[in-house]
């Protein structure tokens, strides 16, 4: 194999380079037929703008004062807190007390949920008048051992005395930054099996103290990320872990005695926590390190640093000691000096590596739901996933949604550019999609050279060129026609050179078995959760349409809807009203709202309402490809849909059954007041809408093409 420096790196990314740039000018040109000038103009400027650094989260840390009386958090009288806290003591109340300051200022909402919270300080025979502060902290459960007994017998005895469903155990040389106890204990809300969650520990410079720790087969201990930066993507997201320092940990109180707490043979510290993490696992349980519970560690400030002597001292026999109880599940673990990486760290899953312009959006586009969806699946199914965003800004909350999903999600500055990217690390990828023609064609060759084992998939979406073609069209535009010709040419050569093509509707893939057909083709339609029935009829009203208006057929169906149906419509119905939603609608949608009747919203954060609220969804689509869905959403809520022929395309649905399709301004608006009107035909379209998408769009129907795409 040639190295990745020698000539064919260097042809590889010549190729890529110059295949990234025609794709830039078809699609420009593309947009300036379609959208016009000034959003073109608008587009490209995103596209070329260097991606903004990820966000910082400043760190939080109580101002220095002498002690006065304060309060703090404290369980509801009568009820069982929701969490426990403990905290082991020992002299340095100079350090309690900022822990407790830290605790006091920012209120997790775990406090106000429930029975509330409780804090309990262990004091293990403190010397230095810790006992004449803590008695003037209100809410505090302070509790002072008869003798000093060393760090595992402090937390032991901080769990007897708990009555939280959750025990949490916070060292008292800790800051623990806002919102740290709610994105630790969210872990085991939305990762079932977790049985133990571990915070992102910080030095006090902000540096990276531990992402989790690694384990090795003589029984040493890796603080994974040490001294790095703390949004690094390596570290960023939710993921399986050996252990986790006790420093900031949360165990349900059960399953702590379950595991028997602290291991006393380890006193008076350490390797008790890691002890315990290997006791969850034998249990059936995981351990889930979670980077959004940030807290700042002074670490030694209480054993000190010296493993020759003190209580560090005992880190040094513990190990062995550790080794010796664990050897079984230790066997086959790194061997010391190997150093972690995702791709040792994920080693035993199957490596999948989704490839787009930017991260999803589930709340914006069909595409991006599908996309989540997808990967969630994949994450289910036991799969490790990597997502590098081509333009590789950071996405904020949608970036943030994908690492708690435990997907490793890549941004500027940690990836300096897609290829060199793909160049360090493709090669450790099973499984490595493409999505859209233009990423497909630009890739390609470069993935065949750094990834050679791994299966290339290219994601279609939808096809563009049918879209393109039908658009043209419409529009009689014999430009836009030929252009969609070269679009084609340009997607039946990435389908040639991937292994395998995904589409998302029957109609697609019989298409491109005549068209293709020495191609690999798998149907992976849109991915819908059957949400309910919603609201019944008398309970509804209006009309609705979803869509982002960045697709240029969303902007057609809208204005010919608005300009040539809605008016029959409103005299039919006096008040009835159209809501108009999805983002970055442009001047001429947003110009529909001066009707009467009319409402456009643009992007709401929360669509529940408008799909379990509105009692008739509108999709007046006159051009097109693949499966719509703002169809498989309403459905999905148990709401019915009146649509064209285009919009129903692929989606296995029957007129005057499931649908209603309607391809003139006159039969749509007779249609909709229709619908409108008639309750019993209502409730019998809205519960075959649902039955449409738990057969065909759920993820249980989808789970067959998954497994042979991802999985074999």
């Amino acid at each position: 194999m040639q190295s990745s420096s020698g000539p064919g790196h260097w042809l590889a990314h010549a190729r890529y380079r110059l295949a990234h740039l025609r794709g830039l000018l078809r699609r420009g040109l593309a947009s300036l037929r379609s959208r016009g000038w000034r959003t073109t103009w608008q587009r490209a400027l995103l596209q070329l703008r260097p991606p903004p650094p990820p966000p910082q989260v400043p760190l939080y840390r109580p101002e220095p004062a002498p002690f006065a009386p304060f309060a703090v958090p404290a369980a509801i009288d009568g009820a069982a807190p929701r969490a426990s806290i403990v905290i082991p003591v020992f002299n340095h109340r100079q350090a309690t007390l900022a822990c407790l300051r830290a605790l006091a200022a920012h209120p997790p909402a775990a406090a106000c949920a429930g029975g509330g919270l409780e804090i309990i300080v262990v004091d293990d025979g403190s010397s230095d008048g810790t006992d004449a502060w803590m008695a003037q902290v209100e809410g505090l459960r302070y509790h002072r051992r008869a003798a000093n007994g060393g760090f595992i017998a402090a937390c032991n005895d901080g769990a007897a005395l708990a009555r939280g469903e959750y025990l949490v155990f916070l060292n008292n040389d800790t800051i623990p930054q806002p919102g740290w106890l709610d994105a630790l204990l969210d872990i085991f809300a939305t990762h079932p099996d977790t049985g133990m969650a571990v915070a992102q520990l910080l030095y006090p410079d902000g540096r990276l103290q531990e992402a989790g720790g690694v384990t090795f087969d003589d029984g040493a201990a890796w603080s994974y990320g040490r001294f790095e930066a703390a949004d690094d993507p390596r570290y960023a997201y939710v993921r399986e872990a050996d252990y986790g320092s006790g420093a900031a940990l949360a165990i349900p109180r059960a399953l702590f005695a379950e595991a028997g707490g602290f291991d006393p043979r380890y006193a008076p510290a350490y390797y008790e926590d890691t002890d315990l993490a290997f006791a969850v696992r034998a249990l059936g349980r995981k351990l889930r390190y979670q980077p959004r519970s940030r807290v700042l560690h002074d670490e030694g400030t209480t054993a000190g640093t010296d493993t020759g002597s003190g209580t560090k001292a005992s880190q040094v026999r513990n190990q062995a000691v550790f080794a010796h109880k664990w050897a079984d599940a230790l066997r086959g673990r790194p061997a010391p000096g190997t150093l972690p990486t995702p791709a040792l760290l994920h080693a035993g899953q199957r490596n999948v590596l989704v490839v787009d312009e930017a991260v999803p959006r589930p709340d914006h586009d069909s595409a991006s739901l599908r996309q989540f969806n997808l990967i969630r699946m994949l994450r289910d199914g036991g799969a490790h996933v990597a997502f590098l965003p081509t333009g590789l800004a950071h996405g904020g909350d949608a970036t943030v949604a994908l690492q708690q999903l435990g997907v490793e999600t890549w941004y500027a500055p940690y990836a300096p550019s897609a290829p060199a990217w793909l160049r360090r690390h493709a090669q450790r990828f099973d499984v490595i999609v493409l999505t859209r023609h233009h990423l497909a064609s630009a890739f390609l060759p470069l993935l065949r050279r750094h990834a050679p084992r791994a299966r290339l998939v290219f994601d279609t979406v939808d096809l563009h060129h049918l879209r393109e073609r039908r658009g043209a069209q419409l529009a009689g535009d014999a430009a836009a026609l030929r252009a969609a010709g070269a679009v084609r040419e340009h997607e039946l050569a990435a389908m040639a050179a991937a292994d395998v093509t995904l589409v998302v509707s029957a109609e697609e893939q019989a298409q491109l078995a005549r068209e293709a057909p020495g191609v690999r083709v798998e149907l992976l339609s849109n991915l819908h959760e059957v949400a309910g029935p919603g609201l019944d009829f008398d309970a509804r009203a209006d009309l609705v349409f979803v869509g982002g208006f960045r697709h240029p057929p969303n902007v057609d169906a809208v204005l010919w809807f608005a300009r040539e149906v809605f008016p029959a419509i409103r005299q039919a119905l006096p008040a009835v009203r159209f809501h108009c939603i999805g983002a970055a609608p442009p001047p001429e949608v947003r110009a529909l709202g001066e009707a009467d009747g009319i409402v456009v919203h643009g992007h709401v954060a929360d669509i529940a309402p408008y799909m379990d609220g509105a009692r008739v969804a509108v999709a007046p689509l006159r051009f097109g490809a693949g499966v719509k869905g703002k169809v498989n959403l309403s459905m999905a809520h148990g709401q019915p849909v009146v649509a064209t022929t285009c919009a129903v395309e692929g989606m296995y649905l029957r007129d005057g059954v499931d649908v209603v399709v309607a391809d003139t301004a006159e039969a749509f608006a007779a249609a909709v007041v229709a619908l409108y009107r008639d309750r019993g035909r209502w409730q019998r379209q809205a519960h075959a809408g649902l039955e449409n998408v738990a057969r065909h769009f759920s993820p249980q129907a989808a789970a067959a093409a998954v497994q042979r795409v991802f999985f074999l």
